[in-house]
């Protein structure tokens, strides 16, 4: 019987922490790398389409973008945040002792996942600092902003736990991290407005979980939306059930992590 009560918080923590090391060791990658990119995106953009067509009524093109440069990059960054630290200690052959350690499966899984998500949160923090230099960014509705980077963090950092379970090699991750998860960042209204889009493909980019954070996400920001922040919650906390049970049950067996 464990000695740590129902719940190891001094493991999760020790956990928790360790990931968290291991992510200001590389902040030059992990927080300087996305950082510069956001910002040549929003160059790129505004430079692209001269800054003189507003995608929504009273909201700059600056401004539609920021948010959605913003997002792409949480999410790029809590998926990697969680698949890559998983992985390698797979191959590496770390896990074990991870899998000998007094801890839950649920336990293990929610250190991954948080440290994941606040790495995310940390880069994207960075990145709305940056923005605000050059963008002038209204606030509309601080929770919607907090709350709705927090769902996408969670949602991508589970799906890179499960990633990290799943791989056997380097090429699954790179697969990955190629068709599934570029694909649904950038095919969320990131930098376009999906109500422009014809109405026969608009259903593809709706059953999109990116597209309906990232619509809570600018909704905090210029207080406009496609659709209610209500409607986004309600689509983004099922699926965060959903592949928080996965990653769980993945783990609780051992899939692919022991020999």
């Amino acid at each position: 019987m464990r000695r740590f009560g129902a719940f190891n918080w001094r493991g999760v923590w020790s956990l928790y922490r360790r990931e968290q090391l291991r992510f200001l060791r590389y902040a030059g990658e992990s927080i300087a790398g996305p950082a510069m990119s956001s910002l040549m995106f929003l160059a790129v953009f505004q430079v692209a389409l001269g800054g003189g067509v507003d995608p929504i009524p009273g909201v700059t093109l600056a401004q539609f973008m920021a948010p959605g440069i913003i997002m792409f990059s949480l999410t790029h960054s809590a998926f990697e945040g969680a698949a890559v630290p998983i992985f390698h200690d797979k191959i590496e052959g770390m896990i074990g002792d991870i899998l000998g350690a007094p801890m839950t499966a649920l336990e293990v899984i929610g250190a991954f996942t948080v440290s994941a998500a606040s790495n995310a949160l940390i880069t994207g923090s960075v990145i709305l600092a940056l923005m605000a230099l050059f963008v002038d960014l209204p606030v509309h509705n601080v929770l919607a902003i907090v709350g709705f980077a927090l769902a996408a963090a969670l949602l991508f950092a589970l799906a890179g736990v499960i990633v990290g379970i799943c791989a056997e090699r380097w090429d699954h991750f790179s697969a990955a991290e190629a068709f599934l998860v570029f694909p649904v960042a950038l095919l969320s209204g990131a930098f376009f407005p999906v109500a422009n889009l014809p109405g026969e493909v608009q259903w593809l980019f709706r059953a999109n979980p990116v597209f309906h954070a990232l619509e809570g996400f600018r909704y905090g920001f210029t207080g406009q939306s496609h659709e209610s922040p209500a409607v986004a919650a309600a689509f983004l906390l099922p699926m965060i059930a959903v592949l928080g049970a996965v990653a769980w049950r993945l783990f609780d067996r051992g899939y692919k992590l022991k020999p």
